[in-house]
């Protein structure tokens, strides 16, 4: 069985950054919701999904 990931193992410069990202993402994520809106592209369209991902993994504690 698999130990479930324990952010506070990790090394103090790692959660800093992980808690910079948390952090900044949920702005990212509008600002790119605001872009794919109003000028789609592929890009932007698989850019938007995997921040969604992202913040949905920080949201549910999975990161």
């Amino acid at each position: 069985m698999m130990a479930r990931f324990y952010r506070y193992r990790l090394p103090p410069w790692c959660r800093t950054w992980l808690l910079i990202i948390e952090r900044a993402l949920l702005p990212i994520l509008i600002f790119q919701l605001c872009r794919t809106l109003f000028f789609p592209t592929t890009f932007d369209v698989l850019l938007l999904g995997f921040l969604v991902g992202l913040f949905t993994a920080f949201y549910l504690q999975w990161i």
